[in-house]
């Protein structure tokens, strides 16, 4: 039987809880933003007692259902101030679903600065002072609680940056080498989880009940059908994810003219082809020892997106040296050197903070002339500055639109106070049309128009046209939001578009995990009603169609090399969520 744990941070004590009849059918970002937004004052501030910390893995985590084994994130943002869902792979979500828990909720705060340590176990939970492993980094820390706490655990984790309240600070989860790079980067809710005073979740599975499947033997052959069928057969998920990962998107967006360059100055750069998804797989190859492509985020992914890069030596560096980061850490800031990128993705994830807000925060930081765009060992030693806490750390570990602020810089690219991601909406209209008008800030995961514009994966949408973008985001956002649910990967979308039993296939799976029947148009049902949710949490909060737009400098200034600026018209952006 599945329980809601509820940690209460002011008493010190931890309650199981049984799960409400109207959240039986909500996992991942459904319960997330649903539980934020009922039990979240939506003007509060965000790193005070009254904002909760949701943590809630998909409805499939801890099966065999194939790359299911996502985990959500929700609270109100520091960041962007509304409400937010960050999503990552990693151990920690299967091990909650194999231990029936359906979410914790970690509210209040303690009464001193004390750092607290949660335990979940088969019999129950218990928190603990942090002692020494607080200020601990993200590496050295999943090595003293794999120590104390037995290896094959999952850990959920802050590091320095969320102890310092920093507002870009992320939630680290382990993966399968007890490595902190799965990351639920985004929105700063790492800080919410320092304010809570929550250094980390250990959470050990053993001997777990797992997870009751109402349909066996249908639910098997769904899961099976889907591996089979859709994400082993589809080119994108089953050839060109697991050979050349999600940097073989650096190359392809180049190409387009879309690939953002020197704080989103260009759509091109000329050292593309030096860190691009291709030339990670023949480093990697090269230095042999411990590096890998093809590699899993988490037990049971067959889609297997992430790398281990090594360094020199062959030891491993980072890992996953993935699209958004290596963009964010390269080409945004001029930087065409693979070993200073990965070393700057390492400094992200043992700080624990976002690499997307990070490489944007550095492009402006180039903008604003502190350090010169190109400069790998400059931007490593300016990044380094976040753990210390120095004055210019902290700024750069709140974002962007922080430091853009303090340093008079005119092109910050940001919406609602949070970075935009690796894709320029001017040379990529329909991505242009959810940053503006998704509920979390510029996210190309809300509803990534990527897959008609460029890849032409779910349709065809030509990106330099405003016509078609806004009907195209709204839909993949409605999808997004069900699929954040399910537990599925959202790169299992590429197949579940252009495959015909891709959906329905998920949604048997999903109907014989519960005993009721959940149709497609049951998940677009969901889709929708999740971003209900959201759209109103953040109308309370003080959001407004006003909000629903991108930076000034999208419009006034053309993009090299097409020359074209975003023009999707604003009576279209407001009618995205009609």
């Amino acid at each position: 039987m599945a329980d809601i744990l509820r940690v209460d941070m002011t008493s010190l004590t931890v309650t199981h809880q049984p799960v409400p009849e109207r959240y039986a059918r909500l996992a991942g970002r459904a319960l997330t933003s649903q539980m934020v937004a009922d039990e979240v004052p939506p003007k509060c501030n965000p790193l005070g007692k009254d904002n909760k910390l949701v943590i809630a893995p998909g409805l499939l985590a801890g099966t065999t259902a194939p790359s299911s084994g996502r985990t959500s994130v929700g609270a109100k943002s520091p960041l962007t101030n509304g409400i937010k869902e960050s999503n990552a792979g990693g151990l920690p979500g299967q091990k909650m679903g194999k231990l029936g828990i359906k979410a914790i909720v970690v509210e209040g705060q303690p009464q001193d600065k004390t750092l607290y340590v949660l335990k979940v176990t088969k019999d129950g939970a218990q928190l603990a002072p942090a002692g020494e492993l607080a200020g601990m980094g993200c590496y050295k820390l999943n090595r003293k609680l794999w120590q104390a706490h037995g290896k094959k655990v999952g850990i959920i984790a802050i590091g320095p940056a969320g102890e310092m309240l920093l507002t870009n600070a992320g939630v680290s989860m382990n993966d399968i080498e007890n490595g902190p790079g799965r990351y639920a980067g985004r929105g700063g809710l790492g800080a919410v989880m320092g304010s809570k005073g929550l250094k980390a979740i250990v959470i050990d599975d053993r001997d777990a009940p797992g997870v009751p499947i109402a349909e066996p033997e249908r639910f098997k052959a769904a899961a099976r059908r889907f591996a089979q069928d859709v994400l082993l057969k589809h080119p994108i998920t089953s050839q060109a994810l697991p050979t050349y990962g999600t940097a073989v998107l650096i190359n392809i967006l180049n190409e387009a003219g879309g690939l953002p360059t020197r704080n989103f100055s260009s759509g091109r750069f000329e050292g593309a082809a030096k860190v691009s998804g291709e030339a990670i797989a023949e480093r990697i190859k090269q230095r042999g020892g411990k590096g890998k492509t093809g590699h899993p985020c988490h037990p049971g992914c067959v889609i297997r997106c992430s790398n281990i890069y090594p360094d020199e030596k062959g030891k491993p560096l980072v890992a996953c040296l993935e699209y958004e980061s290596d963009w964010a850490l390269g080409p945004n800031c001029g930087i065409d050197d693979l070993d200073a990128i990965a070393e700057l993705n390492r400094i992200c994830n043992d700080v624990g903070i976002d690499t997307i807000e990070a490489g944007v925060a550095l492009g402006v930081a180039m903008e604003a002339g502190i350090i010169p765009f190109g400069d790998g060992k400059g931007a490593i030693k300016l990044l380094k500055e976040v753990g210390k806490g120095t004055a210019l750390g902290r700024l750069l570990g709140c974002g962007a639109a922080t430091l853009g602020k303090v340093y008079g810089v005119r092109r910050v690219p940001v919406v609602k106070g949070q970075g935009i991601p690796a894709y320029d909406p001017r040379a990529v209209k329909g991505i242009g049309v959810t940053y503006a008008t998704t509920t979390m800030g510029a996210d190309h995961t809300a509803g990534y128009t990527v897959a008609p514009n460029i890849l032409k994966c779910g349709g065809n949408v030509d990106p330099l046209k405003p016509e078609g973008q806004a009907e195209a985001s709204r839909n993949l956002q409605i999808a997004t939001a069900a699929l954040d649910a399910t537990g599925f990967c959202l790169f299992t979308a590429f197949a579940i578009l252009d495959i015909q039993e891709g959906l329905p296939l998920v949604c048997e799976a999903v109907s014989a995990c519960l005993g009721a029947p959940f149709t497609p148009d049951d998940f677009v049902a969901l889709g929708k009603q999740v971003l209900k949710v959201e759209r109103e949490f953040n109308q309370k909060a003080g959001f407004s169609r006003e909000d629903d737009r991108l930076p000034e400098f999208f419009s006034t200034e053309p993009l090299p090399p097409h020359n074209v600026v975003f023009d999707v018209k604003a009576e279209d952006l407001d009618a995205v969520h009609n």
